[in-house]
């Protein structure tokens, strides 16, 4: 058994794909940019940061650190403004239930913390996480395993003795360096044989796949 369990929130526990998208596109539309939506889709779990800077140097723009973190506040704006339309996955809330009291349970996100808390706010999640960890609390975005060791460690938890549930390539990848166990769900953008490459402990198709569970109380 897993003394505790690490969630990603954007396309592991709820379907953001859409809202995040608009938002990026709106932030960008303010500097005259616009990228692909596949684009932005399969960079969702690196930051919005890293993201606007890889954005503006394909564009051979000058990376301003004042520019991107307008940008990052804009879109973090747009992404709020939004957060209502957001779903969470079918089996997302049951599960958090079931685990609690089981388990130390975290939340690790490359998302703004503004948006993060405004989301479990309104979805009544906030009192399922021991603790919350967003883009603020790391220097380093996934795929470096920063994020999930500082998790762990605020759960008072060895790398080992934790699993990591992750939608993408980066967070699978960022959950192996972190030497922990790695559930990986195909809700978000990426295929089953591309996180399949990756070497996930276990892939599942939904968060209400029975295996979840018990895999974590083995």
């Amino acid at each position: 058994m897993f003394e505790a369990v690490i969630f990603d929130w954007d396309g592991t526990l709820a379907d953001t794909r859409k809202q995040i998208v608009i938002s990026f596109q709106k932030a960008l539309k303010e500097i005259n940019l616009e990228v692909p939506t596949e684009y932005i889709e399969r960079r969702i779990g690196i930051g919005a940061s890293d993201t606007f800077r890889e954005i503006l140097k394909a564009a051979n723009r000058r990376v301003d650190e004042k520019i991107v973190k307008q940008l990052v506040e804009r879109k973090s704006k747009v992404q709020i403004e939004l957060a209502s339309e957001v779903k969470l996955f079918g089996g997302a809330r049951e599960l958090l239930e079931e685990l609690q009291g089981k388990v130390k349970v975290g939340l690790a996100s490359m998302n703004n913390r503004s948006v993060i808390m405004h989301l479990l706010q309104i979805n009544g999640l906030i009192d399922c996480f021991d603790t919350v960890l967003t883009v603020e609390a790391v220097s380093r975005s996934k795929p470096d395993p920063e994020i999930f060791l500082k998790t762990a460690s605020q759960l008072k938890a060895v790398p080992e003795g934790s699993v990591v549930l992750e939608d993408s390539l980066f967070g699978v990848q960022a959950a192996k360096a972190a030497k922990m166990c790695c559930i990986a769900v195909t809700t978000g953008v990426y295929s089953e044989h591309e996180l399949e490459r990756e070497n996930p402990d276990l892939i599942v198709k939904t968060l209400k796949d029975p295996k979840i569970f018990s895999f974590i109380l083995q």
